[in-house]
């Protein structure tokens, strides 16, 4: 047997002599008086009772003799016990012949200071609460590589402070959104996962198939165009955070499923929204994070500063040192990706040369919070034109750290333009491109009734936590990332 089997076989030996003893190792409920968290808070107070209950997962033992010092944790915090073999004989041979480092285990007893100043729990009695029947990391191999910690996220938020650490900003940076966006005004909704047309964005889905109805669905891509029927019926100030899905490559800024938060508002413009995302970007920093300044890749980035703004073009110009792309030619541009290094390649649109020098050239220098402005029309089918300049949208998207963060507009509300930029669409996955955006003719019906004007804004969730964290994987800040299975 491998050492892991001999391990697990000496458990299971444990479990088997609970049983014959009479003692059940998974018993229906515990009994704690408080959780660990606040032993320690209210010590000074419990210390005074004859006897005090915690629980919690043994998480180191040492032994001294007649005495065995232990440390457990509830998930809240440790704490420390301590059996004493002269004052409870039966129960002391018990442990040492049943309890192992993973065990959960519920103890009773007086609390004290040892010499050293630990605040301790002497145990009077002890109960099993639950066995484990394999080892934890730490005993036996470790959880070193990358992938198994994704895989058994479980082990790694146990054994690794850091990483419980991040998730536990990710639901502060979470809460801290939807409480901004509570504060302001918005209803939360719960639009549909399984759709018959994926609308919203620009990507391949999943689709898959209701056996019932005998029909094909698809796993959503955006929650966009259900939040817009919702503005059409009525609400003026929507929003939804959720998991939306994409059928495209995994990256360490890509995972096929993802967390987003949309938010919409009637009467409102992309300039109204992007100064209300300044403020909530704002808010959300300094709350769940305790400050305005953070690090990602050594680099500070300054968030109590106003967020800069600048146009798309002028980037482009600036950083791919291409004159005039706005009236370069595809060809013209498809040469400078070449040149570049960007992801282009032969037959690509203008607007897909043009996003790949960006994201080539431009993103990266995008350290300090940006807002960038004035994307051509074809590029975001759903957005309004610019009045002084049909050919932009009136658009915009926020990079920090050389991320994109969000993206937002002015939402296309003429049902006739809409009609046509659907159309524009299908031409373009005819000619063979899988992300083009599907007419939805539902969504135009809706559009006839009449939407009022109104902005738009997606967060990306797992990039706005991986910035603050400053973590370097979308993985890292995804409980269960998607794997290749074993």
């Amino acid at each position: 047997m491998s050492s892991f089997e001999e391990l697990r076989a000496v458990r299971l030996k444990k479990l088997q002599l609970l049983r014959e003893r009479g003692v059940s190792p998974y018993p229906i409920s515990a009994r704690p008086d408080c959780a660990l968290v606040d032993a320690r808070k209210k010590f000074a107070a419990l210390a005074k009772k004859k006897s005090v209950t915690l629980a919690g997962r043994v998480m180191g033992m040492r032994a001294q003799g007649a005495l065995i010092f232990f440390d457990f944790n509830d998930g809240t915090g440790n704490f420390q016990g301590l059996l004493k073999k002269d004052d409870i004989t039966e129960a002391f041979e018990l442990w040492n012949e049943v309890v192992d480092i993973g065990d959960f285990v519920e103890a009773s007893g007086t609390l004290f200071k040892t010499k050293s100043g630990e605040e301790t729990l002497q145990v009077a009695s002890w109960r099993m609460l639950a066995k484990a029947l394999r080892p934890l990391p730490e005993k036996w191999a470790g959880l070193t590589d990358t992938e198994e910690q994704f895989r058994k996220r479980y082990l790694d938020t146990l054994m690794n402070e850091e990483s419980r650490t991040r998730f536990i900003l990710r639901s502060r940076i979470v809460s801290e959104l939807r409480r901004s966006l509570n504060d302001d005004g918005f209803l939360e909704v719960e639009t549909s996962m399984l759709q018959p047309i994926p609308g919203g964005a620009n990507a391949e889905p999943f689709k898959t198939h209701h056996n019932a109805l005998g029909v094909g669905l698809f796993l959503r891509i955006a929650p966009e165009l259900d939040l817009k029927k919702l503005l059409i019926g009525g609400f003026p100030k929507v929003f939804e955070i959720g998991r939306s899905f994409r059928n495209e490559g995994i990256d360490v800024t890509h995972n096929p499923e993802f967390t987003t938060v949309e938010w919409y508002e009637a009467y409102s413009d992309a300039a109204r929204q992007r100064a209300f995302v300044e403020e909530v970007l704002k808010t959300v920093v300094k709350v769940a994070l305790g400050k305005t300044k953070i690090s990602h890749e050594g680099v500070e980035i300054d968030f109590s500063k106003p967020f800069a703004t600048a146009s798309y073009f002028e980037l482009i110009e600036r950083y791919a040192l291409i004159p005039n792309p706005a009236g370069a030619s595809s060809d013209a541009l498809l040469l400078a990706g070449k040149r570049l290094g960007a992801s282009v390649k032969e037959g690509d649109t203008r607007e897909k040369i043009l996003d790949a020098l960006f994201k080539r050239t431009v993103r990266p220098k995008l350290i300090q919070p940006t807002f960038v402005i004035d994307y051509p029309k074809d590029m975001l089918p759903l957005a309004k034109n610019k009045e002084e300049n049909p050919a932009l949208v009136d658009a915009f998207q926020l990079y920090a750290g050389g991320v994109e963060l969000v993206k937002a507009f002015s939402e296309l509300n003429d049902p006739i333009e809409q009609r046509a930029r659907f159309e524009e669409q299908e031409r373009r996955r005819k000619a063979g491109d899988a992300e083009a955006e599907p007419s939805d003719e539902s969504f135009l019906e809706a559009l006839e009734y009449g939407m009022p004007p109104a902005g738009g804004v997606g967060i990306g969730v797992e990039r706005l936590v991986m910035l603050l964290t400053d973590s370097h994987n979308i993985r890292d800040v995804i409980f269960f990332p998607t794997l290749r299975p074993k």
